[in-house]
C-alpha cells in the first residue's frame, strides 16, 4: 500500500513525465516499479483521468530509449567495467550471473521474454551490448517486447478498472506461463517464416525445370 501511495504522489505531482522518465530510469538498473506503476496509470485512464494513447507511448520511449543507453555502455564499456563498477550503479555482481546464465540458455529470444523476468530485464541491455549482437537485430527484440510488456501492464489497468491490482497479482503469480506462451508463439512464427521462405525456394526451382521440359517438348 506504501507503494502505491508513492505513485499516486508522482503522479499527482509529475503527471504523465513519471511514465517515460521512471522506465527510462528502471532501465539504466535504478530501482523504480514500472510494471505496478503502468498498471496504476492504466487504471487512471480507466477513469479519465489519463489519456491511454499518450500513455503506451511514453511508456514504450522510456523503455525502449533505456534498453538502448544500456545496449551501449555494454558495447562501448564491456563485461570487466560493468562487473567491476556496476555496483554503483546497482548492477550487482549475483543479478549480472544471473542474467549471463540465461543468456546462454535461451539466447536473442531472452531479450523479448526478459521483460517478464524480475532481475532479469533491467540487465538485458548491458549483456546484448558486451555479446556485440548487431543493433539491429537487438532492436527487433527489445522494441517488440517493449511494446508487448508495455500494452500488458497499461492493459492490466485500462481494462479491469477498479480490479486492477488483483488481475496484476495474477500476471505476476502466472509469470512463467506467459513466458511459455510468448515462446510458443515466437516458435509458430519461426516456423511459418521457415516453411514459407521453403516454399518460395522449392517454387523458384521448379519454375525453371518447367521451361527447359517446355522447351525440349518443342
Amino acid at each position: 500500500m506504501e507503494l502505491l501511495e508513492k505513485i499516486q504522489q508522482l503522479f499527482g505531482s509529475y503527471g504523465y513525465s513519471v511514465m517515460f522518465f521512471g522506465l527510462l530510469l528502471e532501465f539504466i538498473a535504478l530501482p523504480f516499479p514500472g510494471e505496478t506503476t503502468m498498471a496504476y496509470a492504466g487504471y487512471l485512464s480507466y477513469r479519465g483521468q489519463l489519456d491511454f494513447g499518450t500513455l503506451v507511448i511514453l511508456a514504450f520511449l522510456g523503455t525502449t530509449i533505456g534498453m538502448t543507453i544500456t545496449y551501449f555502455i555494454g558495447a562501448r564499456a564491456g563485461l570487466p567495467f560493468i562487473m567491476r563498477y556496476g555496483k554503483w550503479f546497482f548492477l550487482k555482481p549475483d543479478k549480472l550471473d544471473k542474467t549471463q546464465k540465461w543468456f546462454a540458455k535461451y539466447g536473442n529470444g531472452l531479450i523479448f521474454i526478459g521483460y517478464f523476468i524480475p532481475g532479469v530485464r533491467h540487465f538485458t541491455g548491458y549483456f546484448s551490448g558486451i555479446a556485440a549482437i548487431p543493433f539491429r537485430k537487438f532492436a527487433l527484440y527489445a522494441y517488440s517486447g517493449a511494446l508487448f510488456w508495455v500494452l500488458l501492464f497499461l492493459g492490466i489497468g485500462k481494462l479491469f478498472g477498479p480490479g486492477w491490482s488483483a488481475i496484476f497479482q495474477l500476471a505476476h503469480q502466472y509469470t512463467a506461463v506467459i513466458i511459455a506462451a510468448i515462446g510458443v508463439v515466437l516458435i509458430i512464427v519461426v516456423i511459418y517464416r521457415y516453411r514459407r521462405s521453403w516454399t518460395r525456394r522449392s517454387t523458384r526451382k521448379a519454375v525453371p525445370v518447367r521451361q527447359r521440359q517446355k522447351q525440349n517438348a518443342d
